[in-house]
Order: structure tokens, then C-alpha cells, then sequence
């Protein structure tokens, strides 16, 4: 499970929403404003508390080593775990973790200080056995690995299976696109085109777009704008500014522009099939 963003509160929400803290191994920080990061300190505390003894990945901009390191020193609060971080500085995207399921690039972001998106990747799927057919073609259970994986195989009688004939096509790969306090930036539409989801900032609404160019934020038009041109699937609106009640008017005024849209709210789940 991947952690991104580490706000105050964080601990209370993982709580709140039954998310097992062991489960938390790669936490992800856009940048080093507090609302994205000032949480973060309390949960590798937690961690220590509850006596973990897996390792924890931080990925973040260079510097917030320095700032966990000098608040554990000063406290006399050293994890007893292993806390490895990943200090990132790149304004090019790069690829930052990589197991046998997914792949997270950065995404450079447009804001006051040096920040970071995160696109994750999932890897190819294995293709599907049709248990069935399989049997009738009387093949060694040896190969069913072989049959994932898009070879074909020779059965018990020494004849050759079409790899088609008994498998289904595997499930596509998703992405995710996490694009936190940005800037309209059209440079990211490469780097996210066609993802499943992209979730994009949008603090302000239109009507007050005079506000994006000093505090590089976005509207809920202009998140919309980046998802009709990365032609992703599902765009998650969040990041609102406390200037407006209610959220749906962010989701009105994104769909002028790109249909598929949904809001973030707090401890909201959505499933992508």
C-alpha cells in the first residue's frame, strides 16, 4: 500500500478508515509545504510505538531528511526500524520505485517550490487460463505458468497447444495519476496520457483565476483542460480552496470541459474495474 502526502491528521484518517499501519511500506511527498508533509513525523513516531520492524521508503524532495533527522535528534526518538529515504531533486520526470506489480515515475509540477506528482504504472497482467479447456487439452499443471505468462506448450501427448486456444486475454494495466499543488501545466500531458486516473488540484473556480498565478494553483476548468488533453479516463477533483461551501461547483464547472469527472472528499473509496 502507497502512502501519498502525509498531512496533519494523517494518523486519525488511517484510523478512521481501518488502514492496518503495517501496511504502509513507501510513503510519497509532493513537496514541502506543511499541509502535504507535517503529519509525517508523528506516523515514523507511531511506527516506532507499535514496534515495527519493517522498512519504511520515503520518497520526497531533498531536505525533509534533514527535517525528520534534526526532529528525531532533538527528541531522542530514533525509529527502530530501518527509515530509508529517497531524497528526489530531478526537474526531469524519473523513475523512483519498481517491483514485479508497478512502476512510479515523478511528474514535475508547476508551484512555488520544487514539487513532484507521482504516476504509477501497473505492469502488464498475465494472461488468463481458461481452467477448462486447459484440462480438456491435457496439459501438465507444469505449464500453466508457462501458459500466463503467452507461450504455448506441449501437452501430455507430445502435442503443441496454441497458447490462444486455452488462455483469456489478461486484464489491461491501470495508472494513476496523483498531480498534487500545481500550476496549469501542460508539460504533464505526455508524461500522464491515457492514464485511468489522473487526480489534479483544483483549489480555485474559474471565477477567480486571478488567484492561480501568484499561488500556482489551478482551477477546476483548467485540471479539466489537462485531462481532455492527456485523454485519461476518470478525472478526481480535490485540493479545494475553504473560500467556497460545498464542492459540486468545482465538478460543474470541469465538466464543461471533460465529462468523466468525480470529487475527492475525506475518506472516500473508488473502485476502477
Amino acid at each position: 500500500m502507497f502512502l501519498i502526502d502525509c498531512g496533519e491528521g494523517t494518523q486519525v484518517e488511517l484510523r478512521r478508515n481501518k488502514v492496518k499501519f503495517s501496511r504502509v511500506k513507501h510513503i510519497f511527498i509532493s513537496h514541502l509545504h506543511g499541509d502535504h508533509y507535517f503529519g509525517l513525523i508523528g506516523l515514523v513516531n507511531t511506527f516506532s510505538l507499535l514496534n515495527r520492524e519493517t522498512e519504511l521508503h520515503i520518497y520526497a524532495p531533498k531536505g525533509l531528511k534533514e527535517v525528520i533527522t534534526l526532529q528525531m535528534k532533538l527528541s531522542g526518538s530514533w525509529t527502530n526500524y530501518p527509515l530509508i529515504f529517497h531524497e528526489l531533486s530531478s526537474k526531469a520526470s524519473e523513475l523512483i520505485y519498481e517491483d514485479d506489480k508497478v512502476e512510479v515515475y515523478t511528474i514535475p509540477l508547476k508551484h512555488r517550490i520544487y514539487t513532484n506528482g507521482f504516476l504509477f504504472n501497473e505492469k502488464e497482467n498475465e494472461r488468463k487460463l481458461d481452467i477448462n479447456l486447459v484440462r480438456e487439452a491435457n496439459i501438465d499443471v507444469a505449464y500453466y505458468r508457462k501458459l500466463k505468462q503467452g507461450f504455448d506448450v506441449v501437452n501430455e501427448d507430445g502435442v503443441l497447444i496454441s497458447n490462444a486456444k486455452v488462455t483469456k486475454d489478461a486484464v489491461p494495466p491501470k495508472s494513476y495519476a496523483y498531480c498534487s499543488d500545481t500550476a496549469y501545466h501542460e508539460a504533464i500531458v505526455p508524461l500522464i496520457k491515457k492514464s485511468t486516473v489522473l487526480y489534479h488540484e483544483s483549489t480555485f473556480l474559474e471565477k477567480n483565476e486571478k488567484l492561480c498565478l501568484p499561488t500556482r494553483h489551478s482551477t477546476a476548468k483548467q485540471a479539466a483542460t489537462i485531462a481532455k488533453k492527456a485523454e485519461v479516463e476518470t478525472l478526481i477533483l480535490g485540493h479545494y480552496s475553504t473560500r467556497y461551501n460545498g464542492y459540486e461547483d468545482f465538478k460543474t464547472e470541469a465538466q464543461t470541459v471533460f465529462e468523466n469527472v468525480v470529487l475527492a472528499k475525506d475518506g472516500k473509496v473508488f473502485n476502477f474495474d
